[in-house]
């Protein structure tokens, strides 16, 4: 009796380690039976535990995969040097609002360079988008209101898609690479590394900000794309001009959002108060670990849909499943993976 009591009871410790809810471990007295000895109960135990693994349905096995994942997510970011300020990590969340450059050879002060390189750029932008409108005029017979309600239609058009671009922009950057990924590095470096010093955007002037990126969304990039339109499709141009423009600017939006009212100028607060800009109270939601929502940080708009309808996770969901990379949303938040993994995608707050 001790004998079958002792095996029955580590029987249901293992199986209950799977944490399903779908079966019982075998009480003791189904698995007696004095007259067959000891073999008899042996042999009964594993006919139960089989019919009991039989009957597991893929949706328990997937629960038992990621209970097992989940319990492995914190060693994973460790691992990878994750710099959002963790334990381990090596960076610690400065105190207060000092600023504190965490990403190697960055620095607060305004080069040349960075000078001309904005300067440069935002001047070309502007030369292609005063052409598209008058290309438009031209094509518009020379109807100036024609001309103006299109183009404001346009640029207005364009400006809500460069806060969808933002938050796309950024959502990637903040979960998938590191200083060292080929061309958008720096600006990957910058990103992650503003959740450990999240004032330190504060202290940069205009151009020393902003700079980084003017390399994706720069000169080159709206040059091409107006020359694939063709001078034909004036509308393009100038969309895509104010686009990259916004994406530009929208490190600046970044900053004022980190800023207190008396910091920023009176129209920077009427147009945060507007909706017009990113204002500082929905962008203070997005630094509450893991920054899995509120990432579009030119007006906000598109902010809510996005983390109500769950795209960013079901985005991260397919990139796991393609190449198994982990978002670093999902290695900071075992319970957010599980949920991503489960199909749960709906951000909530």
């Amino acid at each position: 009796m001790k004998v079958s009591t002792a095996i029955t009871l580590s029987a249901a410790t293992i199986l209950s380690s799977h944490e399903s809810t779908a079966f019982t471990a075998p009480r003791a007295h189904q698995l007696i039976a004095p007259s067959k000895g000891f073999s008899t109960l042996r042999s009964t135990l594993v006919d139960e535990t089989d019919t009991i693994n039989q009957q597991l349905t893929e949706e328990q096995t997937q629960e038992n995969y990621i209970s097992e994942t989940v319990a492995n997510s914190q060693k994973s970011f460790q691992d990878d040097g994750f710099v959002f300020g963790l334990e381990g990590s090596g960076l610690e969340r400065p105190k207060g609002r000092g600023a504190n450059v965490v990403v190697e050879g960055d620095a607060l002060e305004t080069t040349p360079e960075q000078v001309v390189m904005v300067s440069g750029t935002f001047a070309g932008q502007a030369l292609i988008a005063a052409n598209a409108i008058h290309e438009l005029y031209t094509h518009t017979n020379g109807n100036a209101p024609v001309t103006a309600l299109i183009s404001l239609a346009t640029i207005v058009s364009s400006w809500a898609a460069a806060d969808l671009g933002s938050g796309i922009l950024h959502w990637s950057v903040d979960n998938y690479g590191n200083g060292r990924t080929p061309v958008m590095g720096n600006i990957i470096a910058a990103f992650q590394g503003h959740h450990s010093a999240p004032w330190t955007i504060t202290y940069r002037g205009f151009c020393n900000n902003v700079w980084k990126l003017c390399i994706p969304f720069g000169l080159p990039t709206v040059a091409a794309i107006s020359l694939v339109a063709g001078p034909e499709n004036p509308m393009v141009s100038l969309f895509f001009s104010f686009f990259c423009f916004s994406e530009i600017m929208s490190q600046e939006l970044h900053k004022w959002s980190h800023m207190t009212k008396k910091e920023t100028p009176a129209i920077v607060n009427t147009l945060q108060d507007l909706g017009i800009t990113i204002g500082r109270v929905p962008h203070a939601q997005h630094h509450m670990a893991p920054y899995a929502g509120n990432y579009c940080i030119v007006s906000g708009f598109c902010n809510e849909a996005l983390d109500n309808s769950g795209f960013f996770r079901w985005m991260e969901h397919r990139i796991y499943e393609i190449n198994g990379i982990e978002s670093n949303a999902m290695k900071l938040d075992p319970e957010l993976r599980a949920k991503t993994l489960r199909g749960e995608y709906r951000l909530t707050q």
